[in-house]
């Protein structure tokens, strides 16, 4: 085992959890530490459903939205593979609605404001250098997303149906010009299903899932595990989707999304950006896959590729900033995730080579190579900008290695 941890020092990560319950900023949370292999460290407390007072445990079922998109990425990369698609390949040969592409001009204030432009590839979608964005972003195409309700959420849809609505929109910027959060993982997990010919939820199973031992990891609330889903809170007064908000709700752990009624108990969408829900543990299982190389489901080679900045610079380079779940500066993008270029730069403490990503619910993870680690945070709080946990978490394990 490389370095090991001052066990004195682990246990500030137990306060500092504890603290931000009593605080009421998180109901409950978990965090799962490995270090080359071997579980050094896990705590949970809070409650996971403050209404029913049912605690956070270790098979607590949460909503990892956005920690969806490393696994969707990884899976396109097994296509990649086997030969089936290659990485420069256009989008439009999977998903028609994005031939003759347009784009909006420099400057525009109008959605019909565009002009041609290339059509991005599966790279530049994986990257979120295509030009797509999300409705939670600034601009006439992001504002045309949220009176569409284009974000790929649960509910009666299918993945093609929203899929080709978003195609009908033109992207933001010229692909390959610049950076912005998008639904290109999800466009990614509807390419999947047009090479594949089965749906996103069912190769999963088959390629990762199943191999892997995520048996509570699914696109709907796993059967059988309703009474261990987890609630969803939020500190605003409306959406916990709006990132601009500045209305806080008098209750800083307002309920959201409850156990009963919420849309991932019989959503037919598999958003392969944000849709999945599981356990700490089945997500572990999936860091560690790639820590390890790939144990047998990808290749190492390959896991490195996706682990390496496929940027030009740093995010923060690639044009003006959008809502992102990692820091800018210092922070390359990867296949799946953000690269740590230069942790000073980042100024959160860490490895260069760490590779993370989180999900709007406040989740969290990160593998570092250069420690052989697999850190998994849990909570439910959105928008996950709420905190700065993610930065802090991460100075507490770093302070904690010997």
């Amino acid at each position: 085992m490389k370095n090991g941890f001052e066990k004195h020092r682990l246990e500030r990560i137990r306060g500092w959890m504890q603290g931000y319950v009593d605080d009421q900023k998180y109901a409950g949370c978990s965090v799962l530490i490995s270090q080359n292999g071997n579980e050094v460290f896990y705590h949970d407390c809070g409650l996971r459903d403050i209404a029913n007072k049912q605690p956070f445990r270790r098979n607590t079922v949460a909503r990892i939205y956005s920690m969806t998109k490393p696994i969707t990425s990884a899976a396109l990369m097994l296509l990649v593979e086997r030969g089936l698609v290659h990485l420069d390949a256009p989008v439009s040969e999977f998903i028609s609605g994005f031939s003759e592409a347009r784009c909006l001009v420099k400057g525009a204030t109008d959605i019909t404001q565009t002009e041609p432009c290339a059509t991005p590839t599966l790279h530049q979608v994986l990257t979120h250098t295509s030009g797509l964005s999300y409705s939670f972003n600034s601009g006439p195409v992001s504002d045309a997303m949220r009176e569409k309700k284009l974000d790929f959420a649960p509910g009666p849809q299918t993945l093609e149906q929203v899929a080709n609505e978003v195609a009908s929109l033109p992207l933001v910027f010229h692909p390959g010009t610049r950076w912005e959060y998008s639904v290109g993982i999800d466009i990614i997990g509807r390419v999947i299903e047009v090479i594949t010919g089965k749906s996103l939820e069912a190769f999963l199973i088959e390629e990762f899932f199943d191999t892997l031992g995520m048996n509570e990891t699914r696109f709907r609330v796993p059967k059988g595990t309703q009474e261990r889903y987890a609630a969803l809170y939020t500190p605003l007064a409306g959406s916990s989707f709006d990132l601009s908000a500045t209305a806080k709700s008098k209750d800083s752990l307002r309920q959201a999304d409850d156990t009963e009624n919420s849309p991932f108990l019989d959503t037919t969408l598999q958003s392969g950006g944000g849709g999945l829900l599981g356990t700490i543990d089945d997500y572990l299982k999936f860091t560690e896959m790639l820590r390890k190389g790939g144990s047998g489901i990808l290749s190492p080679h390959t896991v490195s590729f996706m682990m390496r900045n496929h940027l030009n610079g740093d995010i923060a380079s690639m044009g003006p900033s959008s809502f992102a779940e990692q820091p800018m500066e210092g922070m390359g993008f990867g296949i799946g995730g953000a690269v740590v270029l230069d942790a000073a730069r980042a100024r959160v403490p860490g490895s260069d080579g760490d590779f993370s990503w989180g999900g709007m619910a406040s989740t969290f993870f990160w593998i570092d190579p250069v420690h052989d680690l697999s850190v998994v945070f849990f909570t439910q709080l959105a928008p996950s900008s709420s905190y700065p946990s993610r930065a802090q978490l991460k100075a507490l394990v770093q302070g904690a290695l010997r």
